[in-house]
């Protein structure tokens, strides 16, 4: 069992920044595939970025150049650095992990069995 605990979310005014961790729980840790996602208000839940176990990114084309993913394997800690932040943005976060270690369900929901309590990021303009 994964466990995934964010932190980081908050409100910001348009063009600022924000970072969020995510604590991760797992003793292979770095095998795992971690990602985010972000549900914004009314709407589905959709990828962020995705990094797999040798530092492949990939980003959703609208955070692409603002926001960046990495992963502290000796800390277990994945982040998100979030700049240029627009109104958006403005969603509830969500960590994801899954063992497909190469990341190759992209931003398929079904492939990240594994998800965190979530983080509230608001945009303000």
């Amino acid at each position: 069992q994964v466990h995934l605990v964010e932190s980081g979310g908050g409100t910001v005014q348009a063009g600022g920044s924000l970072r969020l961790s995510c604590g991760v729980s797992e003793y292979d840790y770095s095998y795992l595939c971690l990602g985010w996602f972000r549900q914004p208000p009314g709407k589905e839940r959709e990828g962020v970025a995705t990094i797999n176990r040798v530092g492949k990114l990939r980003y959703a084309h609208s955070v692409t150049g603002r926001f960046a993913i990495s992963r502290d394997d000796a800390k277990r800690i994945l982040y998100l650095q979030m700049n240029s932040l627009q109104p958006e943005d403005t969603a509830m976060y969500y960590c994801v992990a899954s063992h497909d270690r190469w990341c190759a369900g992209g931003f398929g929901l079904p492939f990240y069995p594994y998800w965190g309590q979530g983080t509230q990021v608001t945009v303000s303009s």
